[in-house]
């Protein structure tokens, strides 16, 4: 994804003079085609992610629209009370890119795997929220920030592959359906969406419909497109590299509980802190059941339970 955010941030860059780019000492090796392009749009202000979000409201104030990138634990969590009391409090076009989102840097543990994120973001009601789930989305989630007069987070993911059905679709505000099951949904955010759908695939093989609802934003609310798919499944399963807890998962129960929703939902995601776990992300979704085979066990087991 990194590739296609940084293709869509030098067309963005072409078509607006006021787009710059911070980076807090990260992106060797990827950022190259925009500070090359625009050297005198990009500034690299060092292992400093609170002054970097200080800089960017700052520059916001003054007419700019200032992207900040680095690690997702680090972009969101170390700057979090000048994210809130800075862009969001004062409705300025500040982006926040957290790279590596989930469990993208499994060996680096615990430290770097952001699986609060979206908890901590989407909790701030004038912050949008962008999680692409592979790089065609990237692209069209970036280009979507061009029309916010207000703060973003965009949460990438070095793992980006493509999401079959989904075609690069998004809207802000929408949920992104990938076939019309009625026997289960499968509720997905970010890269993991590639598992939730060919968990799906796997069901259809042994005559169980599933629809893939593909989470890309939050703030606006997909909260509408949601609730109908879950008023027409008798259960679903939510799939996240994240927390099960402030998350995706959370967002769905929450869905069912103030509708009154009749569908049991079964949140699929990291489940305590991952201390002392450290590998690749392949291994990582394994060890939380994030892999297709697993998801569609746990269709099927979600399904037995409601008869």
């Amino acid at each position: 994804m990194r590739r296609q955010f940084v293709d869509a941030l030098v067309d963005l860059a072409a078509d607006d003079e006021r787009v710059l780019l911070l980076t807090g000492d990260l992106g060797f090796n990827a950022l190259e085609p925009f500070s090359e392009r625009y050297p005198e749009r990009f500034v690299n202000v060092g292992v400093a992610e609170q002054n970097m979000l200080g800089l960017a409201v700052g520059l916001a104030e003054a007419g700019f629209v200032p992207f900040c990138y680095s690690i997702a634990t680090f972009a969101s969590m170390r700057p979090y009370e000048f994210i809130r009391n800075g862009a969001v409090l004062h409705e300025l076009p500040v982006r926040i890119v957290g790279m590596g989102g989930g469990l993208d840097y499994g060996h680096n543990g615990v430290t770097h795997y952001a699986v609060e994120d979206l908890a901590l973001m989407r909790a701030q009601p004038d912050l949008t929220v962008l999680a692409p789930a592979d790089g065609d989305q990237t692209r069209a989630a970036v280009a979507a920030t061009a029309h916010l007069d207000r703060p973003a987070y965009v949460r990438l993911e070095r793992e980006g592959t493509g999401v079959r059905g989904l075609d690069g679709r998004f809207s802000l505000g929408r949920a992104e359906l990938v076939g019309n099951g009625s026997d289960v949904a499968i509720v997905a955010i970010g890269s993991v969406a590639h598992e939730a759908v060919e968990a799906a695939e796997r069901l259809a093989a042994d005559g169980i419909e599933a629809t893939v609802a593909v989470v890309s934003s939050f703030n606006p609310s997909p909260a509408d497109d949601v609730a109908d798919l879950l008023a027409r499944v008798p259960a679903a399963v939510t799939v996240e590299a994240h927390y099960v807890d402030g998350g995706l998962g959370s967002f769905v129960a929450e869905i069912v509980a103030e509708r009154g929703l009749d569908c049991r939902v079964v949140r699929c995601g990291v489940t305590g802190m991952p201390r002392g776990r450290s590998g690749s992300r392949a291994h990582l979704l394994g060890l939380y059941g994030l892999t297709a085979e697993q998801l569609a066990t746990t269709a099927v087991d979600a399904l037995a339970i409601v008869g």
